[in-house]
């Protein structure tokens, strides 16, 4: 069932603006045609004049006539990019994060998506076993590429073991529908220990590889993930967490591989991501190995990139000297805490200013090797409980979900926070993160910045 776009924001001196749209107000149609998500909405809004449909917030209907320039944009957001639902996921695939959590949070974590769209529009991975032949049609009419495909394996039987579905056994003839409609994908292999590496992750490459071909390659790229297991995986399930022995045996072996690429395609084509290497206690591979990062959404050269920008932006922004001193705990996973060691000495370079790393492995997910991401606010309270954390905690945002102030485990900021008795701040990107160490007054608390945002916890 298609429901009307609701928007959420409006972007100032934008079309939207101008015609008066309010926050809660919603798309019903565009030119007499109810667009099914933002794809439909973005085709639709091309147009030079358009008639729209629009629910008001009060659930009054208007219809409004505009002429503008073609491509330009109504400067609309809205709650969801899909209006006519979740295409879901009905694949078992037992080392699915997914199912790996713990029963009783929120709704939203539980949702399996398997959709197309998503994938187009924001990078996240797909497996191609849940489409009809009405969105293949689709994919290929409005030529929805590039595409990110989960393959695993391109062995039939592997491919359909991993992902308990035998459809699954049928992504080679897939990724030949790919090549003949001029389509393109990223690829990711997700290694799991004696099911799908070894001789099985090499035919899964080369077979990958084959479809790098030509003006248009039909497989741009593909990544090499690392399984990620927790304590709440079902016991039946037959996975083994990849080990540091395990994580040497695949940089190995994958890099051999990307001799051969360099070659024959003139590049790594394949790439390994950086947890790789965390594993393994290796040093991440140099900036210039990463071409021109085509798999920086799975962790491949995201480290090293992260490095680049921080020395860089560091250099202009952080000064000799601040006044009146202060002290700051950066919490990270502990998978990066050998990496991030030089750009804490940079930031403590600054005289008066003290950026203590407090490196964290999760005990909720039962983790040895914790990225950032993952950190939930139980693991902050367990890890820095009674330590001197001195003005406040830096709190990368990638932890909570977007717009939210929630852990993966549910707590909120605020619970986290008033229970550690000192304040949080979310950081989002470099310049952020050295503002807030720089401040004169520290910024607004994460109480006040909830209450600013309007957001319920």
């Amino acid at each position: 069932m298609i429901k009307p776009a609701r928007i959420s924001h409006i972007l100032p001196d934008s079309i939207g603006e101008e015609l008066g749209f309010e926050i809660g107000d919603a798309i019903v149609a565009i030119n007499e045609q109810h667009p099914r998500d933002l794809i439909d909405y973005q085709y639709l809004c091309a147009e030079e004049e358009l008639t729209l449909e629009v629910l008001d917030k009060h659930g009054e209907t208007h219809h409004i006539e505009l002429e503008k320039d073609y491509d330009d944009n109504l400067g609309l957001e809205f709650e969801t990019a899909l209006f006519d639902g979740l295409i879901q996921c009905n694949n078992r695939c037992p080392f699915c994060f997914i199912d790996q959590q713990p029963p009783g949070k929120r709704e939203s974590l539980y949702l399996k998506d398997d959709d197309y769209r998503l994938s187009f529009l924001y990078g996240s991975y797909l497996t191609l076993t849940n489409l009809t032949q009405r969105e293949w049609d689709r994919i290929a009419q409005m030529r929805l590429s590039p595409l990110y495909v989960s393959i695993h394996a391109t062995e039939p039987e592997i491919r359909a073991r991993l992902l308990k579905n035998p459809r699954a056994g049928q992504i080679l003839e897939q990724l030949e529908w790919f090549q003949n409609h001029r389509l393109q994908i990223h690829a990711q292999v997700v290694v799991c220990p004696d099911i799908n590496d070894g001789r099985h992750l090499d035919q899964t490459l080369t077979d990958l590889a084959k479809f790098h071909q030509g003006d248009i390659p039909t497989v741009i790229s593909a990544a090499v993930v690392p399984v990620g297991l927790t304590r709440f995986r079902p016991p039946e399930d037959e996975l083994k967490p990849v080990t540091m022995t395990k994580a040497k045996t695949i940089i190995q072996q994958v890099q051999q591989h990307q001799k051969q690429f360099q070659q024959e395609l003139e590049t790594n084509f394949a790439w390994l991501a950086d947890e790789w290497f965390l594993i393994a206690r290796e040093e991440l591979p140099p900036e210039s190995h990463y071409e021109d990062y085509p798999q920086l959404g799975n962790g491949v050269g995201s480290i090293r990139q992260f490095i680049k920008e921080f020395h860089s932006i560091a250099e202009e922004m952080l000064p000799e000297a601040i006044n009146p001193p202060r002290k700051l705990t950066w919490v990270v996973g502990n998978a990066v805490e050998i990496a991030f060691q030089p750009l804490v000495k940079q930031l403590n370079q600054v005289q008066g200013l003290t950026v203590e790393l407090f490196p964290c492995q999760s005990n909720y997910w039962g983790q040895e090797i914790t990225v950032t991401g993952l950190l939930t606010g139980s693991d902050l309270l367990t890890k820095l409980k009674g330590r001197n954390l001195g003005e406040g905690i830096l709190l990368p945002s990638l932890m909570l979900k977007d717009h939210d102030t929630r852990f993966l485990d549910d707590l909120t900021l605020e619970t986290v926070s008033e229970k550690l008795g000192i304040p949080i701040f979310p950081v989002t990107g470099i310049p952020e993160l050295i503002e807030t160490c720089l401040s004169d007054s520290l910024p607004k608390t994460i109480l006040e910045t909830i209450s600013d945002l309007g957001l319920v916890y």
